[in-house]
């Protein structure tokens, strides 16, 4: 099996690598270029970049391994997250396209906070920055963990014997880390964009094919065997969930507002008049490849169960399936989608992290005259640093890294959700609300998971961080910019006037 797996990864990587090489010739001689494609993203490209930077791993792991283990009522979270990804593209989209260029051109979401509430510039960019930077390492380092452990388990013993002293786990990491910083450093946004396009036809074709194999191929009795699984109420939306279990597995979709990564999509894509299009793409693409992810997790333990086999750890199943039920070439293809979730993810987290280091830090603190070509090369220094200290992170393979993705979206949600939303569609909020709703929300998050002296979480582990982080950051905004306005003695009707 190696042999052919081998080839049909070395041909992804290669076709990852040439596309990097494509865009450094088309778009990287200025910040813009680098950082944001030029603004020039088609509908289509836009759509699916925000999808595949979306789904990370989790969406061929994590999904089905929840689904395989627990059933269908695991489902609720991808309903959650596809409300609110079709809200942020009719809410945030447009609206965050349109004012980022307007409030100076902004070309970061703290820059273009900063201009948005020019008394509070430093403060904001700094705080959002540092935020940013510290939660995208752990995010990537969650995504370099993956890569290892894919690794790992696909090529056992390789390079034991080959007598290379590596583990094979850190060499995934390191190949994953270094496919993906060639084609992001020398391509940045563009190079990003277009391999996320790729990647995320790549992982919706998987994704339509698993399930189908599994039901219908050998070994699948034509899918009637998923009613047999021996496990109450397996097929049930509702079996054993609780208010609190549905509001904590719904409201996963407030995430999405105040994800840098995947909003930077909208201030990239070509016109406003293109969003609607795009939007219709990327829901689409989105709903397909859930789909499929639930049926990766229910038809596979339907599978597991007829067939008496095996699986330790539920969140791989889509890989075992790969290697029980297909040619070495298209078991390949299969973990190239995996990759291709992960490193969709990764690069995206890079290039948003580097341009908050290089725009927030290097341009407003040490070189405010800087060329273009040199703010180019500090970007990609500065993506080689923050992958650095991930793959740093990433060296433990039993670290917990990969179970702090879902507070960092807590975190980022809560911390930039209602912020954007607010910036975006209130003229009355004052910068003193902006700070004010920005350190909440990751204060509340950040305090709702900290244990309490006697070693439990100081919040309730039952209701998702992201509900009180969220809720707190919306109040905070809207109560300290009422009290400011009230202070400079602006008046509604004046403050409903200005932009």
């Amino acid at each position: 099996m190696a042999t052919g797996t081998l080839i049909s990864l070395t041909l992804y990587f290669i076709l990852m690598l040439a596309i990097g090489l494509y865009a450094w010739r088309k778009s990287t001689a200025d910040s813009e270029g680098y950082l944001l494609g030029g603004r020039q993203l088609s509908p289509a490209v836009a759509a699916l970049s925000a999808g595949a930077s979306d789904m990370s791993g989790w969406l061929l792991l994590g999904l089905p391994g929840a689904l395989y283990a627990a059933g269908l009522v695991e489902a609720w979270i991808g309903i959650g997250l596809f409300v609110g990804a079709l809200v942020n593209w009719i809410v945030v989209a447009p609206r965050l396209r349109e004012q980022t260029v307007s409030y100076g051109n902004a070309l970061t979401i703290p820059e273009f906070l900063a201009n948005r509430f020019p008394d509070k510039a430093v403060t904001l960019r700094l705080a959002s920055a540092v935020i940013i930077v510290t939660f995208f390492a752990v995010y990537t380092a969650a995504g370099l963990v993956g890569g290892g452990k894919l690794f790992e388990t696909a090529f056992p013993a390789l390079l034991d014997n080959l007598g290379v002293g590596m583990s094979d786990y850190m060499l995934g990491v390191w190949i994953t880390a270094g496919v993906v910083l060639a084609y992001t450093m020398v391509g940045g946004f563009l190079a990003v964009s277009l391999t996320d396009f790729v990647q995320g036809c790549i992982m919706v074709v998987a994704l339509v094919l698993m399930p189908l194999v599994v039901m219908f191929g050998p070994g699948g009795a034509s899918g009637a065997s998923i009613a047999a699984v021996p496990q109450a109420g397996f097929l049930s939306l509702t079996e054993g969930l609780t208010f609190i279990g549905f509001l904590s597995a719904v409201t996963w979709g407030l995430g999405y507002f105040g994800q840098p990564h995947i909003i930077v999509r909208f201030m990239a894509i070509r016109s406003v008049a293109d969003v609607p299009t795009a939007r219709n793409i990327g829901m689409t693409w989105m709903g397909v490849a859930l789909l499929g992810a639930i049926g990766v997790g229910i038809a596979g333990r339907a599978y597991v169960e007829r067939n008496g086999l095996v699986v330790e750890d539920p969140e791989t199943i889509f890989i075992v399936l790969a290697g029980l039920l297909f040619h070495p070439l298209v078991t390949g293809f299969l973990l190239a989608a995996l990759l291709a979730a992960i490193m969709s993810t990764i690069s995206s987290q890079l290039l948003v992290a580097s341009s908050s280091l290089t725009e927030d830090f290097y341009r407003l603190f040490f070189r405010k005259q800087a060329s273009e070509r040199e703010m180019v090369n500090v970007g990609r220094l500065c993506v080689l640093l923050v992958a650095l200290g991930a793959i740093a992170i990433a060296a433990d393979p039993d670290s917990e890294v990969l179970g702090l993705v879902s507070n960092a979206w807590a975190g980022f949600g809560a911390a930039f959700g209602p912020l954007i939303i607010l910036s975006l569609t209130w003229k009355r909020m004052t910068g003193a609300g902006a700070v004010a709703g920005l350190v909440t929300g990751a204060a509340v998050v950040i305090l709702w998971i900290s244990p309490g002296p006697d070693g439990k979480p100081l919040g309730d582990p039952r209701i998702y961080e992201i509900i009180p982080g969220f809720v707190a950051a919306w109040l905070a905004i809207v109560l300290v910019s009422r009290a400011t306005q009230a202070a400079a003695g602006v008046q509604p009707d004046q403050a409903e006037g200005t932009s």
